[in-house]
């Protein structure tokens, strides 16, 4: 194996009730002139509470922007022409994936400090080192690598428990993918040290959600603060984040992605998909595939049981795609760039037999 020089760089975050109020003591050092950018649901939910605290902590906010609606090329450049943006020490980045991605890559590029607010826990945006990018008529753009993560997380759980359970719950459909994406596409390989650590710590990204997970969305739905819910939290924003960044620290998704996550970007050609389907929802769909396509019997009926369980979908019924358009998906499936590194060639025929499978149980 080849020996090199490289450096890498792990998330900082704070996770509780309470955490806004470290908001000074944390972001201070990097100056006081803050503009906070977020989705519009998510600005009603925290911007109160953040306001308050970045008060509270010697800070000024001088502007508060919507980012848009996708995490897109043009979003950043609309938001860097903003002269709040230009006269600003940081940013602050409230919301869920694509608010977070976006301000990411509107500010690590040009290392202006950036501060995560997550409002949900659908994803690990919040404190990886990538933004998802999209073109602006809402399909799968590419993935943008950094080389480090936001400066630091800030996860209130209470402000997570407040927020419509769906998204916890489509987190935790992401979130398993990890584990087994990440074994399946190092399989048989002498791995370099950060790949080895992120295939291996990949398995906390799949036991928190088979112990918490039915416990965390009830209580999500009680809009509670709860132990179970801060496992789930934790798992789905940070353990997954440390998991990608070991695993695409060459820049490449080779390791961090699969066959799951290729079945969600070939479906996002549908509208039906991003308009009425959370990626989470859609990947822990995919799981499904990957484990019988890869031949995991009983981890196949671990996770259609828990799928089951949670409400998490079975069928393409489920994610309002007809026959037609999952055997067109097919064709596009074995070309997606997040399986080119599988051990193995993905075929038509084995999505096929999976298919066939999946859907039979259903009826």
């Amino acid at each position: 194996m080849k020996l090199e020089n490289y450096e890498l760089h792990l998330p900082s975050y704070s996770v509780g009730k309470e955490v806004y109020n470290q908001i000074g003591k944390i972001c201070k050092p990097y100056g006081t002139k803050v503009l906070v950018i977020g989705g519009k649901k998510a600005l009603s939910a925290a911007f109160d509470k953040i306001s308050k605290n970045a008060a509270d902590g010697g800070l000024d906010i001088i502007g508060k922007e919507i980012y848009g609606t996708d995490c897109t090329y043009e979003a950043v450049e609309r938001l860097a022409a903003l002269p709040a943006f230009k006269e600003a020490d940081m940013v602050f980045a409230v919301g869920g994936g694509k608010a977070i991605d976006t301000c990411k890559c509107l500010c690590i590029e040009c290392e202006k400090p950036v501060f995560t607010f997550p409002t949900i826990a659908s994803n690990c945006a919040a404190c990886t080192s990538v933004s998802i990018m999209y073109h602006e008529d809402g399909t799968f753009f590419k993935p943008h690598f950094f080389t480090h993560p936001a400066a630091h997380a800030f996860i209130d759980t209470q402000i997570i428990a407040a927020a419509p359970y769906r998204y916890l719950w489509a987190g935790i459909g992401d979130t398993y993918a990890k584990n087994y994406e990440a074994e399946i596409s190092s399989r048989g390989e002498k791995l370099p040290h950060y790949t080895e650590v992120g295939v291996g710590f990949s398995k906390m990204c799949l036991t928190p959600m088979l112990e918490y997970g039915r416990q965390a969305l009830e209580d999500n739905k009680k809009g509670v603060a709860t132990e179970a819910l801060e496992q789930v939290a934790l798992a789905i924003v940070v353990t997954t984040a440390i998991v990608s960044i070991f695993l695409t620290r060459d820049f490449t998704p080779d390791y961090n992605s699969g066959l799951a996550h290729a079945c969600f970007y070939a479906l996002t050609a549908y509208p039906v998909i991003e308009k009425e389907h959370l990626h989470g929802e859609v990947v822990g769909f995919g799981v499904l595939y990957a484990l019988l396509v890869d031949g995991q019997q009983e981890e196949f009926k671990k996770i259609y049981a828990l799928n089951k369980e949670l409400g998490l979908p079975v069928r393409i019924a489920d994610i309002g795609i007809t026959e037609e358009q999952f055997f067109e998906t097919m064709d596009r499936i074995p070309q997606m760039s997040d399986i080119r590194h599988y051990p193995y060639a993905v075929t038509k025929e084995m999505l096929m037999q999976a298919y066939e499978t999946i859907e039979q149980l259903s009826v």
